[in-house]
């Protein structure tokens, strides 16, 4: 790699990015973060690099990042010289020759364009020049453009502003889009104190959870005493769903990388980490490819810039423990203990790696930070609500039609994020609640669709933000099986250092066990919220001090399901296989002996085009009948 010295040196890599990201001719890009890997993208990758080598096209074939949209993964961008960039979705490798062949002719042929884009604007000093333009052509004129598809209408890309357009692999395509410009601009034309000033200027709050101001904690940290200082990226993402922190890491690398230098002149550290779980192989990857580039370009390492900062990061992948998401337990971790957490009452700021004062923030905090230095602090505090500035990053999940990685404005109405972004409920269902916050957070129930997201109103509602998993649930969810499920997660994560976690969280589960099993008794609910009390004001750290939300919050919004469970021995949602059984309507059973060749345990009996029954006695409720039942003839009750 050349090195990068000066301002003119980043401007020619920047122009050496722009002729890749917009080449003479014809440019395919395939969305290739492990949600589009996990969909078949690597086989199209592999289609259309065989079939332009076959037909010996002048074509370049590229990877990037996630664009978003998973629902309709594996996705396919091509970009062409003066025309828009038109996306393409549920490509797979057979589609690939009449791709090829829509390309060649310039006309779509059988496979449409899910959105097109028709111009391509770059963030920082070169917001203001367009990269792609030109006359749409007529064939292209009724795909709708990518900010009138409903999936990125009321979204705003600030810390996936690079996911899904440049190669992660190239720095030259991230320098294109304004890379390492603000990384110029902290240590040529600010002080320490001044980019201080101007990340408390913006309100940026952490995004891994607990959502403290940035830089407050950096200023903190900045007048710690002692000479050797460390920063710290958390890209330890454990929580259940969840994965906005592996997307910006696979997809746009080097914004982590820059936001963490910068933090580092700021703070005055010349050491850094970023704490990677075991389980994002990609991430890995893209970053220690990263690393090792901008440690060539001399953007990392020794004299930066030509300055006289020195600055380097290594990466330590963690085990995959839960608990090493909290910064202490976090840090144990990298210092080769057991990842237990530190009392509270210890600061790592002051207190923190090897005793050392330390500044933590995770993945999608960091990647903010080289925009708030090219905008200004003032620019995005303007963005979002007030003590909630800027985006937030969530993974739409669970039961939702657009499944994908979502940016947005901070505030924006829950029902926004629902139905506008994510389509609505499959199946014409209802939706009944959202989980916010993974396993530490709560349920917000239907009732409260126009809340704002950001961080007080989760929390006044009893959930909160967390690092981003936003878990939707319709009619057909049990609440109380949910909470189960949330708590025998934290139960084999806990790390088993403090009584009322180790014990009161596993007790917690003991007795949502029983309710689901039909074992439940009458003050079982109260039990819960008075260890709830307990467990939060006892426990060391915020694992055990969240523990009881999704507890708590399903009681608060959703008691009445667990009273059923109780003293009906009832399951409203018909998911607890202790309160439920599968009936045959003999209105409705044509006697075809599907259902019956089907179940593992043999309990359906009954002679051919004559109604079945089933033995509720042999009965193991796996639900095979009901999936296999042409007629709907079979229900649960």
């Amino acid at each position: 790699m050349k090195k990068i010295s000066t301002l003119d040196d980043l401007k020619s890599a920047g122009d050496k990015g722009m002729k890749s990201l917009f080449p003479r001719g014809v440019k395919i890009v395939v969305g290739m973060a492990t949600s589009g890997i996990a969909s078949g993208a690597d086989k199209v990758y592999e289609a259309l690099q065989s079939a332009i080598k076959k037909r010996k096209l002048p074509f370049t074939l590229t990877k990037t990042g996630s664009m978003g949209m998973d629902f309709i993964e594996p996705l396919v961008e091509v970009i062409e010289k003066d025309k828009p960039r038109v996306a393409y979705g549920k490509m797979t490798a057979d589609k690939v020759p009449q791709l090829i062949g829509q390309i060649v002719k310039g006309a779509i042929d059988k496979i449409k364009p899910i959105y097109r884009v028709d111009e391509e604007d770059i963030i920082a000093k070169r917001e203001k020049k367009h990269y792609l333009t030109g006359i749409v052509p007529e064939y292209l004129q009724d795909i709708p453009t990518m900010y009138e598809v409903p999936f990125y209408k009321k979204q705003v890309k600030i810390a996936t502003r690079n996911c899904g357009i440049i190669d992660p692999e190239s720095i030259e395509e991230y320098i294109a889009r304004g890379g390492y410009l603000s990384l110029h601009k902290a240590l040529t034309a600010m002080s320490a104190e001044g980019i201080i000033e101007d990340v408390i200027k913006s309100g940026l709050r952490g995004r891994g959870g607990g959502g403290f101001p940035t830089g407050t904690k950096w200023q903190s940290c900045r007048r710690a005493h002692g000479d050797i200082k460390y920063v710290i990226c958390n890209g330890d993402e454990g929580d259940p769903g969840a994965y906005m922190d592996r997307s910006v890491m696979e997809g746009d690398p080097h914004s982590v990388i820059e936001g963490m230098i910068i933090g580092a002149y700021a703070v005055g550290a010349q050491e850094g980490y970023i704490y990677v779980r075991n389980e994002y192989p990609l991430a890995v990857a893209n970053l220690t490819k990263a690393i090792a580039d901008a440690r060539s370009s001399c953007l990392l390492g020794k004299n930066i810039l030509g300055t006289s900062f020195n600055f380097d990061i290594k990466i330590s992948k963690g085990a995959g423990a839960f608990v090493c998401g909290e910064s202490t337990a976090l840090m144990a971790s990298l210092e080769g203990k057991a990842g237990e957490p530190r009392a509270k009452y210890i600061h790592t700021v002051e207190h923190g790696l090897w005793d050392r004062p330390t500044n933590l923030n995770n993945v999608e905090t960091w990647a903010n930070v080289p925009v708030i230095i090219s905008r200004g602090g003032k620019w995005f505090s303007e963005i979002g609500v007030p003590h909630s500035t800027g985006t937030k990053v969530f993974s739409l999940v669970g039961k939702i039609n657009n499944i994908g990685l979502v940016e947005v404005p901070m505030g924006i109405p829950l029902k926004d994020i629902v139905y506008d972004i994510g389509g609505g409920i499959p199946g014409g269902k209802k939706f009944k609640a959202v989980q916010t916050g993974g396993p530490s957070g709560g349920c917000i129930p239907a009732t409260m669709m126009n809340l704002s997201v950001d961080f007080d109103a989760l929390w006044e509602a009893g959930s909160m933000m967390g690092s981003g998993g936003m878990i939707v649930m319709d009619e057909k969810t049990c609440m109380v099986d949910l909470a189960r499920y949330f708590i025998e997660f934290l139960v084999s994560e806990s790390c088993g250092k403090c009584t009322p976690c180790r014990e009161g969280v596993r007790r917690m589960n003991d007795i949502l066990h029983d309710i689901c099993a039909g074992k439940g008794k009458v003050g079982d609910v109260e039990m819960l919220e008075a260890m709830a009390i307990g467990i939060k004001d006892g426990s060391l750290c915020a694992l055990g001090g969240s523990a009881p939300n999704p507890v708590l919050s399903t009681i608060k919004y959703f008691r009445a399901e667990y009273d059923a469970h109780i003293k009906q021995k009832r399951c409203p949602a018909a998911v607890c296989r202790a309160l439920i059984k599968y009936e045959i309507s003999a209105k409705k059973c044509t006697g075809c002996t599907v259902c019956a060749k089907k179940c593992p345990s043999a309990c359906i009996s009954g002679v051919k085009k004559k109604a079945h029954k089933i033995d509720q006695t042999k009965c193991i409720k796996c639900g095979i009948c009901m999936e296999s039942c042409k007629f709907n003839a079979i229900t649960v009750k």
